[in-house]
């Protein structure tokens, strides 16, 4: 049985929500980069009376070298200055990984639309004009470290997630892992499909978190080598709402929460856990389901062996002709899958 610390983690991601995330952080860490001595002793002075733990420089010396030592929460950068422009600058730091992710607010004695517009372009997150304003500054500098911070904790919970996954899976694969595979089909039929690199991301990662629901259900049900009673196929039934639940904290990530809650509903509206039938079935959660019993049939579990593709194939098809699956989605499968076996 997996251990009940995972457990018990999964219970309290659940009841993500409502956790203060924020109430025993550190105070944020702002980087203040400005050559005029005033303006800058302004901010520094605005931001440390609000409890933020300031570091200043004048940009004279290497300012990516300030950032990457120091690794601030956010930065607030002059836009004009004798050895940067604050616009070219912010530019190189949101397209390099290791700096993306930190807030930019822009300053600027120049407030006009063709700077705010060039702040857009270079995807800075904030533009405000100095002198700077405490009531102006201070509460878009919190919105910001907030942001970032939650950006961070989702980042975190989503690997925590993946290693309860993985924990999950090796209950009952006594081969490779599956999720490799179905990464795999996902991208490459998600492409088949012209699906957006958004839609094909969530498919890939719902690979990875679609089962997780069953963390709670014993190995005696889970793996089960008789028949289930109806009890238990209950209780089976429940894992993907539990799923639904654990995964909801990923705001940025809606789709997969909806495949996972959905991706055992069938065309003829007699799946579960919403009897949704037809094109009521959230798109992304049709095609996932195709890609899930297709590699849950060609994949040898503790209660069977492996099918042949050809014999997959033959089964979804079946399953087509008896309403469970998308007629049109499941040809389209039969053909991508008859197509990659000719490369």
């Amino acid at each position: 049985m997996i251990s009940s610390l995972i457990k018990n983690y999964s219970v309290d991601l659940i009841n993500a929500n409502s956790v203060d995330i924020f109430g025993s952080s550190q105070p944020a860490k702002i980087l203040v980069v400005d050559d005029h001595p005033f303006s800058r002793m302004m901010a520094v002075d605005l931001l440390n009376s609000d409890g933020y733990n300031v570091i200043e420089t004048d940009g004279s010396a290497d300012v990516v070298e300030a950032i990457l030592a120091n690794a601030p929460d956010l930065i607030l950068l002059d836009v004009k200055m004798p050895n940067y422009n604050g616009f070219d600058l912010c530019q190189q730091l949101k397209q390099d990984q290791q700096t993306q992710t930190i807030p930019i607010i822009l300053m600027t004695v120049v407030d006009d639309n063709q700077s705010r517009l060039r702040s857009q372009e270079v995807q800075a997150d904030g533009f405000l004009s100095k002198p700077l304003e405490r009531m102006v500054l201070l509460p878009e500098v919190e919105l910001l470290v907030q942001r970032k911070r939650l950006y961070e904790w989702l980042d975190q919970m989503q690997q925590v997630l993946f290693l309860i996954a993985q924990a999950i899976e090796k209950r009952y694969s006594q081969e490779g892992s599956s999720c490799a595979r179905v990464d795999q089909l996902a991208q490459t039929f998600g492409e088949y499909l012209n699906l957006s690199p958004v839609d094909i991301n969530d498919l890939i990662l719902a690979a990875h978190l679609h089962d997780i629901g069953t963390v709670m259900i014993p190995d005696a049900v889970l793996l089960k080598k008789g028949e289930l009673t109806a009890t238990e196929r209950e209780l089976i039934k429940q894992h993907v709402l539990i799923g639904e639940q654990i995964c909801k904290p990923l705001q940025n990530r809606r789709g997969i929460p909806q495949i996972i809650r959905h991706h055992h509903e069938r065309w003829n509206g007699t799946g579960y856990p919403d009897g949704l039938s037809g094109d009521d079935i959230p798109w992304l959660a049709q095609v996932f389901q195709i890609l899930d019993i297709y590699d849950a049939l060609t994949s040898k579990r503790p209660y069977k062996q492996a099918l042949s593709p050809e014999e997959a194939l033959k089964i979804l098809t079946e399953e087509a002709e008896k309403g469970w699956r998308n007629p049109d989605l499941v040809k389209k499968f039969v053909s991508f899958i008859k197509v990659r076996s000719l490369e």
